[in-house]
């Protein structure tokens, strides 16, 4: 498992941080006159965030399913262009063009793909009727129960299924039956909506592929609690016989926080996964390299060992490091599915056996520059360290401020460090890191858009920890003086 290993430069940013009129970026024209913008700037990746449907605070990390896409990522625009809606239902609308205002936002695309259903079924886009039924038997592995799944959260009130009824919640032959044949419809425009984003996104990668470009994606290593996943597949999760987790995800205290963070997700029945020949794992890896070109492996080091919390702890203070299969579900990918192309998110509490399963497997591990300077010149952070050039080195990523605004906040001692070792005054740090990362041996050099524009605190992606007000952010305009700053960094390094 490795990536290719010529010189590379990438930006960072989500399709929701794109520009347009409906409240959110999604997969229309923006889209494309973003991989123009970054064939201009010479950049050969776009890196983005999973592209499931987000849940609890609007989180890409926290979908309600690990196979399914993001619907308010479909463009309204193209469909007018296949005929399910008219240019007038996409009149009258006015969202903040800063910043994704999700309620609504979500509530208005609901009503939008519902519309675009019931024309649909009522005989409009006569050409898309065989690619949806072709989609619908092609993917029913995971569609079937997400679309069941999607519809029953409907009928609740969009409630977490543990609080559904009993019958539900356990899976009841006997009501899953009769929900099937009530829900229909509603099943029906939930499969529909899954088409209508992996046509879009299939158009889009298409694109992407002829000009060149590769789509860097991510796989977050725990699915949320309230997900088909866990719903449909409860052999395959630490959980009691009510299907509530008995053990759920998070890291321990830390210098950043000192109470752990408490994540919550369910963990792995590893003993399960393991005897089914890690089958859930495989097809989630296929899956994902049907959408993008490189997979980035979240918390990889949760493959070596998990932080173990007790359910119901009111913090991660009470957790304890459990051991991982890393080694024998690497091995079982590698044998099934060849050379995957895969980059281990190789931060925080990193021992040496986490280096040594990712260095067994030739996974490219990732260097975040903003963290190279609180610690001296030994600081495995900073370029003079990187032992390998099988590596991707970051100014930042969506978890950090933005460049300038973490330089505004560091201690003193770290901006003095900063100073010397780039032998600059500061005025333009975040130039200065860029610089650092593309003149890097690193093979790849990833940096936000939010960097390019050399953006303050205000156009920060995510505060990990602060429950709402994350993932909103996106770009209005670029400059051409930026755009035209990176490629000559990019020619001058030669990636």
């Amino acid at each position: 498992m490795t990536t290719a290993s010529a010189r590379a430069a990438g930006i960072l940013l989500h399709p929701t941080s794109l520009p347009g009129p409906f409240g959110i970026g999604d997969l229309g024209h923006a889209a494309y006159d973003w991989i123009e913008t970054l064939l201009h700037a010479k950049q050969k990746c776009w890196q983005i965030l999973p592209l499931g449907p987000t849940g609890f605070g609007d989180s890409p990390y926290q979908c309600f399913s690990a196979f399914a896409g993001n619907p308010f990522l479909i463009s309204p625009e193209f469909l007018v262009r296949d005929g399910l809606l008219d240019q007038g239902d996409l009149a009258g609308v006015s969202f903040p063009a800063e910043r994704v205002d999700f309620g609504p936002v979500i509530i208005w695309k609901n009503n939008l793909l519902a519309r675009a259903w019931e024309n649909f079924r009522s005989g409009r886009g006569q050409g898309l009727r065989d690619p949806f039924n072709d989609f619908t038997a092609r993917h029913m592995s995971w569609l079937d129960d997400y679309g069941l799944f999607m519809a029953l959260k409907d009928t609740q009130g969009g409630r977490s299924w543990l609080e559904w009824p009993t019958d539900l919640r356990l899976r009841a032959r006997e009501a899953l039956v009769k929900a099937r044949r009530d829900l229909a419809d509603s099943i029906g425009l939930h499969q529909f909506r899954q088409f209508l984003f992996f046509r879009q996104w299939q158009d889009l990668k298409d694109h992407v592929r002829r000009s060149g470009l590769k789509i860097i994606g991510d796989i977050p290593i725990f699915v949320s609690s309230d997900s088909a996943d866990v719903w449909a597949n409860p052999q395959f999760f630490q959980l009691d016989k009510d299907r509530r987790p008995t053990v759920v995800a998070g890291v321990p205290p830390d210098y950043f926080s000192p109470t752990g963070q408490l994540w919550g997700n369910p963990l792995y029945h590893w003993e399960a996964l393991s005897a089914d020949g890690y089958h859930w794992w495989l097809e989630r890896l296929k899956a994902c390299l049907q959408v993008v070109d490189l997979i980035r492996l979240d918390h990889f080091r949760g493959f070596e060992a998990y932080w173990e919390i007790p359910a119901g702890a009111p913090n991660a203070i009470t957790g304890r490091w459990v051991k991982a299969p890393g080694r024998d579900l690497l091995r079982t990918i590698e044998n099934a599915l060849g050379e995957v192309p895969i980059l281990a998110e190789d931060l925080g509490v990193i021992t040496p056996e986490v280096e040594a399963l990712r260095d067994e497997f030739h996974l490219p591990g990732m260097r975040i520059l903003q963290f190279a300077f609180d610690s001296g010149p030994t600081n495995r952070f900073l370029p003079h360290n990187y032992a390998s050039p099988r590596t991707v080195v970051y100014t930042g990523t969506h978890d950090n401020d933005t460049t300038r605004g973490w330089f505004q906040t560091a201690p003193e001692h770290e901006r003095d460090y900063a100073r010397r070792y780039l032998a600059r005054d500061g005025n333009d740090i975040t130039w200065d890191l860029i610089r650092l990362g593309w003149s890097s041996s690193a093979d790849c050099a990833i940096v936000p858009l939010q960097d390019v524009l050399d953006l303050g605190p205000s156009a920060r992606m995510n505060f990990p920890g602060r429950p709402a007000g994350n993932w909103g952010w996106r770009f209005t305009q670029l400059s051409q003086g930026f755009l035209d700053r990176l490629r000559d960094l990019t020619e001058l390094y030669g990636r």
